[in-house]
């Protein structure tokens, strides 16, 4: 889990084409059209996003240039991107809080331009530990409007088996270790416990840092790479592997994780049924969380505990 860091990197003004252009589509919110815009670069993301506050009028906008990929996937059509993420917005603004979708413009690195929601993050309160049982029940409550408002007809189940591999070929590991993560795939493959009839759309980068409170009030940040006909409950495997990696890399124990866990999931589930079901298939999507944290700390000892945890909770399985 990357803190998200910004610096200030420019100051625009007038004559500047990508300023006037913000100034012209934001009509009212900005009294001074003559005014200066300071330009704060986000670090940590997936492609170039910078924060544009403009000068006296107490209002910003945040611009995600699709067509400035600084991750590692390099080559895509960042319009089709930019235009995914932006009708994602759109789907779901009515249903959870997401940063209001303002513009986009292909001209211009393919921007997609959206609200500035100020607060802190998920990540921070699990950092400082702070009324952590509230946000986690808040981004439970969110998660859950939000996959129970977009059932869809059916759950893609090979694509996430598809998705798995993909993150095991990126660990390059060694053949035993593959073998071992190939058997217990088949074994979840074969089983009932994901089989479910109707899919959803998710979030997908269910990171802590990930979801803003703004006055209490939570919001889903980044929709880029959400799916349609999925699993809800990768969500859930995905921020609960993130909680657990954190309390094991700066608590000393993940299992020092496992009452925010077991209160997520209970405020997410809402009845003991949908409880004990989401419990009893969570570790696949769990592990999938641990294997992608790994690529981050293949490097490192750390690395190690990670590949073991993923193991570990797909021999859940009976």
């Amino acid at each position: 889990m990357n803190v998200v860091l910004t610096h200030h990197v420019n100051t625009l003004v007038p004559g500047d084409a990508f300023r006037d252009w913000l100034v012209d589509i934001l009509g009212d919110k900005i009294k001074n059209k003559y005014c200066k815009v300071d330009v704060f670069k986000y670090s940590h993301s997936s492609h170039t996003v910078c924060r544009y506050k403009f000068k006296g009028e107490r209002y910003s906008v945040i611009s995600k240039f699709f067509a400035e990929p600084t991750g590692k996937i390099k080559k895509y059509d960042a319009y089709e991107a930019m235009i995914k993420e932006y009708n994602n917005l759109k789907e779901v603004q009515s249903i959870i809080n997401v940063p209001s979708p303002i513009a986009i413009h292909r001209e211009f690195n393919c921007a997609l331009v959206t609200e500035y929601i100020s607060g802190k993050s998920l990540l921070w309160y699990i950092a400082q530990e702070k009324d952590l049982f509230y946000h986690l029940t808040s981004v439970a409550h969110m998660l859950n409007n939000l996959h129970n408002h977009t059932i869809q007809d059916y759950y893609d189940k090979t694509r996430d088996f598809a998705n798995f591999h993909n993150v095991l070929d990126q660990l390059k590991l060694d053949n035993n270790t593959r073998n071992l993560f190939n058997e217990l795939l088949g074994k979840w493959w074969y089983s009932s416990l994901l089989d479910t009839k109707h899919g959803c759309m998710i979030h997908r980068d269910a990171t802590p840092s990930n979801y803003v409170f703004h006055k209490g009030v939570p919001y889903i940040l980044d929709l880029e790479s959400s799916w349609h006909n999925a699993h809800y409950a990768r969500d859930l495997g995905i921020l609960c592997s993130e909680l657990k990696n954190h309390f094991q890399l700066h608590k000393g124990s993940g299992n020092l994780a496992e009452p925010y866990i077991g209160h997520f999931l209970w405020q997410y589930s809402r009845n003991e049924t949908n409880f004990i079901k989401t419990t009893k298939l969570l570790p696949f999507f769990m592990s999938l969380g641990f294997l992608r944290s790994a690529r981050l700390h293949r490097h490192y000892q750390h690395y190690n505990y990670l590949i073991r945890e993923a193991i570990e909770c797909l021999k859940s399985i009976k």
